[in-house]
């Protein structure tokens, strides 16, 4: 069994601006960490492909064993980061993400 703490958060998401819906905080700052490490600082930044991949080896094998859950967890937290402004997405094809 994977020790977590029941401490919850509130996911935004910059597809539904207002909304937020609970999540449990410690996957999400395990995520949020992992993202913040790989994405750069500048355009023209990671697709969210090369962020998802990038993003595997800094996550704490007890939170996501073998990865499990990761690919839900990068896209919900970059979306919660862009409706935060802690990261920015490119207007291109296909989509790239940066730090602002």
């Amino acid at each position: 069994m994977t020790p977590r703490t029941s401490t919850k958060i509130e996911l935004e998401n910059v597809n539904h601006p207002g909304q937020a819906k609970p999540a449990d905080a410690a996957m999400y700052q395990a995520m949020k960490q992992a993202i913040l490490t790989v994405l750069p600082a500048k355009s023209p930044g990671l697709t969210v492909a090369e962020m998802q991949e990038g993003v595997r080896g800094h996550l704490p094998e007890l939170l996501y064993p073998g990865g499990a859950k990761a690919g839900w967890w990068t896209k919900a937290v970059q979306l919660d980061l862009e409706a935060k402004g802690i990261i920015a997405r490119e207007k291109v094809s296909p989509l790239r993400l940066h730090k602002t």
